[in-house]
This record gives C-alpha cells, structure tokens and sequence, in this order.
C-alpha cells in the first residue's frame, strides 16, 4: 500500500539534485547521524551498533537528532544506517569491534557457496524500510530523507578484506586473478542493491546515494572494467524498476571517493559527488544537468572558525564558477564524512558559512 507522508515543506535538495537554479545550496553532511554528537553517544552507550540500525526506533532517532539540533541550517536528513547490512543480508556475519570485521570472509571463489543463493531484501532488510518509513513520517516534512547503499565493488571489497583495508590486495587480487568470478560476485551484489534501493524509496525515501568509497582504489582502466558496469546497471535497472511500479522517480547520487568525476558521470547518476581532492571548476565541463556536491575537507573543521569560513567561502566561489555564476545544480557538503572528533558548534558554524557564502548575490571575504 503507497505511504502517506506530511508535505515536503523544503525541497531545495532535490531541485539542485535535478540540476535546476537554486536560491542557495543546499548543505548537509556525510555521517550526519553520528559520533561528534553527545546525544548520539548517550544514545549508543547502551545499545550495539548493528543493534540501532535494525531497530527502527533507535535508527529513527538518531537520524532525527542532527535534524533537531540544526533545524533551518540543514537542509536533508540520512537514514542511519550502514553500507555493510546488505553483506549480512547475503548471510556473512559482520561486527563493528570498533570498526567492521568479518570473522569468516571470502578467501577465494569457491568461498561465494557459502553466501545465500537469493536475497528477500523485504525479510532482511525490512527493518531499515521500517527506519525510513518512520522516520519520514517523524520529519513532519521539514527536510527530505536521503536513503543508501553502497556500491557493489566497495562491498565486495569489505567481503573480501574482512574489514577495512589500506591496501585491498586480497581484493584486487580477486579482479586480475579471477576476473570472470569477480564481474559474477560484483553483478550479484549490484542485483541486491537494486531491490534495496526500490524498497527504500517505497518506504519512504526521497533521494538516493550510493557509496563506492574504494572507487579510488582502482585505476581508471580497472575502474571502467569493474566497477563502472555495476554502476550503470544499478541505476538503469532502478529507473526501470521505479517507472514499472509507479514509485516516485527519486534523484540519484554517486559518491565515487577518489575516481575520476568525469568517468564516475558516465553512470548515469543524477548528481555526482566530489571529494576535497577535485577543484569543481576542473569538472565545468560535465553537462549542466549533472548535479555537483561536496567538497569541504572534513579536517577544515578543526581548524577554527576563521579557517571555516574562509574555506566555505572558497569553495562556494569555485563551485558558483563552475556553474557560470549561478547556484545550479549544487548541493554542499564535505568531501568525505564527518570526523568523530567535530565540535557539533563548528559544524553549526559550517552550515551558517554555507547558506552565506552559496548565493551568486554573497561578497566574498575582505
């Protein structure tokens, strides 16, 4: 049965992710719902990680925390969430001691038996439709809800590592040595992100980004070989799979950390998202309907707030450039997610900056 949900009261987000002309940018960040806030560590000092992301109450609630602290300054909120649910749905088990470990990964192809055969997203991830469809009923419509997954290649990355990893040479190894496994493991997960991401948006959702955080981690060949096809099929297939269901045709962003902006456009994402290493002027020559967001270095927020203003400002100059003057097709954010370390104030301070500094009509500083 189709959701009824408050009306949106600001869609600033979603017109500068359609491309169009805005006011001003719109701002919010990556790991918005997360550890630099008190309230989330009260939050979490009794629950498990993977405990709040499977208990729609406790997901709810901290999503809406950043929503309640910056109200008028923040202009989406993100599902909490994490990228790794779709690997437990696919029966590996995974834990955040702190960070994520796999204690039984994929050593080699003959590993990927012990997966589930077929993935009921609605069985193993309902919980986070719950999340979302909650959530966006709580948000009163302030500010829209931004839904998630990550990209097939991270998550194969993770599934293969066993956790986080500098280097991805059990991974990578898996491409050169075992190409035509790889492409199978990588399009199976692509499939399931698919289902997850419709589910998501019949929750409730309103704009969707995908995270393919080791994107850097490939060469442009390597990028192109692997990668890249699972990312244009997820967003074709989604499209597809919106317009025969008759679900809202939600935007789409890709977050490809470290790959070229210009191949990461290629798959036909609505919006592509920059980190701190790309000046937004160097990528004018996207068409103007692809939507540009970022880029602060997270670490500019510790360095004070003459430091915070005068890098959004720069950054709200390059951005304006690339757009020929205009606020076009711009949604403001960091480069990367939001250290735990942050003064929740600094971050206040960012969002300020943003809305002063993100209008073709604002001065630049003395």
């Amino acid at each position: 049965m189709e959701q009824t949900f408050p009306p949106l009261k600001n869609d600033l987000l979603l017109r500068a992710a359609r491309g169009e002309q805005t006011e001003r940018a719109p701002v919010w960040v990556m790991r918005q719902a997360g550890r630099y806030l008190p309230e989330f560590r009260e939050t979490r000092k009794d629950h498990e990680f993977f405990e709040m992301c499977r208990t729609p109450e406790l997901a709810t609630e901290v999503t809406l925390q950043p929503i309640r602290r910056y109200k008028g300054l923040v202009d989406a909120a993100i599902i909490f969430s994490d990228i790794l649910v779709i690997p437990q749905a696919m029966g590996m088990e995974v834990l955040m001691n702190p960070g994520p470990f796999f204690p039984d990964p994929l050593d080699t192809p003959s590993d990927v038996s012990k997966l589930s055969p077929t993935v009921d997203v609605d069985k193993e991830l309902g919980y986070v439709f719950k999340a979302i469809t909650r959530t966006r009923t709580m948000l009163e419509g302030d500010v829209p809800l931004i839904g998630f997954c990550g990209a097939p290649w991270t998550l194969m990355g993770y599934m293969i590592e066993g956790g986080s990893s500098k280097t991805l040479q059990k991974a990578k190894t898996w491409l050169f040595k075992y190409p035509e496994e790889s492409n199978a493991l990588l399009f199976r997960i692509a499939d399931i992100c698919v289902d997850y991401l419709v589910g998501q948006v019949k929750a409730g959702a309103q704009l969707l980004q995908v995270f393919d955080s080791n994107a850097g981690d490939l060469s442009p060949y390597d990028f192109i070989t692997f990668s890249l096809p699972t990312l244009k099929h997820i967003a074709s297939k989604l499209r597809e799979r919106l317009t025969s269901q008759s679900l809202p045709s939600v935007p789409l962003t890709l977050f490809a950390k470290g790959a070229s902006p210009t191949l990461a456009a290629r798959a036909g994402f609505d919006t592509i998202g920059l980190d701190w290493t790309v000046d937004p002027r160097d990528v004018a020559s996207l068409p103007v309907e692809v939507a540009l967001q970022g880029n602060l270095d997270p670490s500019v927020l510790f360095g004070g707030r003459e430091a915070i203003e005068r890098e959004v400002c720069r950054m709200s100059q390059a951005f304006l450039a690339a757009r020929g003057g205009v606020c076009r097709g711009w949604i403001a954010n960091l480069g990367h997610g939001i250290t735990p370390g942050v003064e929740p104030d600094d971050l206040k301070f960012f969002f300020e900056c943003v809305h002063k500094y993100s209008s073709p009509g604002s001065k630049a500083m003395p």
